[in-house]
């Protein structure tokens, strides 16, 4: 009775010490953080344009995370801007990560790529401005409208001859208005500090493995 007792006590330490570990201890660690001063919410137009790349697929070719490292090299110097932090997606919902680079990341695409003329374009034939891209086109977001049909005034893309049906306009929709309307949002070059106690941690952190070091380095002497 007396070693049931004793391997029931031990079972408890150990499960309360796993989920110690495992549950509580990062829990505690989980803080709300407030987005960046430069951070805007997005506005009703964007919101639409989020899920218009969400119903056709972006996210599986492109992701929304520059690292520091890269896929052989820095993001930064691909221009694709800094590292992102957690406070960048403070208005994401869901977030748009992406785990797949078949095209380059899009979380800075907004300032790399101003130009709204530019963006429809590519949309609607990539291979008119990226002779090598794979990425699809996108021609149901747009109207095919007869060129003596176009009212005066009305925006019409300025493609290359080659990529404009014979005779024909090509005027985007309300759909394909929204989603450039969210490339233009990607824009991350505010100033995005990591949080006092986060560069508190991370420094304590890198103390600790040099302590380790130098006393592995003693030990081995």
């Amino acid at each position: 009775m007396e070693n049931e007792v004793k391997l029931v006590a031990g079972a408890m330490v150990t499960l309360a010490l796993a989920t110690s570990a495992m549950v509580a201890a990062p829990f505690l660690q989980l803080k709300d953080v407030p987005p960046p001063a430069g951070l805007k919410p997005y506005t009703a137009l964007e919101l639409r344009g989020r899920e218009v790349y969400i119903s056709n697929g972006c996210i599986a070719c492109h992701t929304q995370q520059p690292s520091a490292t890269g896929a052989g090299r820095a993001d930064a110097q691909r221009g694709w801007g800094r590292p992102s932090v957690a406070a960048d997606y403070f208005y994401d919902r869901p977030t748009m990560l992406g785990t797949m680079r078949t095209g380059p990341d899009l979380f800075n695409v907004g300032d790399r790529i101003p130009s709204d003329d530019w963006h429809y374009g590519h949309l609607y034939q990539p291979r008119a401005y990226v002779p090598a891209s794979t990425m699809p086109a996108y021609p149901f977001l747009f109207e095919a409208i007869v060129a003596v049909e176009v009212a005066p005034g009305q925006y019409t893309v300025p493609l290359p001859a080659t990529a404009v049906p014979p005779g024909k306009k090509i005027v985007p929709t309300e759909d394909a208005k929204a989603l450039v309307a969210y490339l233009r949002s990607l824009r991350r070059k505010y100033d995005a500090a990591e949080p006092q106690d986060a560069a508190q941690a991370k420094a304590q952190a890198s103390a600790i493995r040099v302590a380790d070091m130098k006393g592995d380095a003693d030990a081995s002497q």
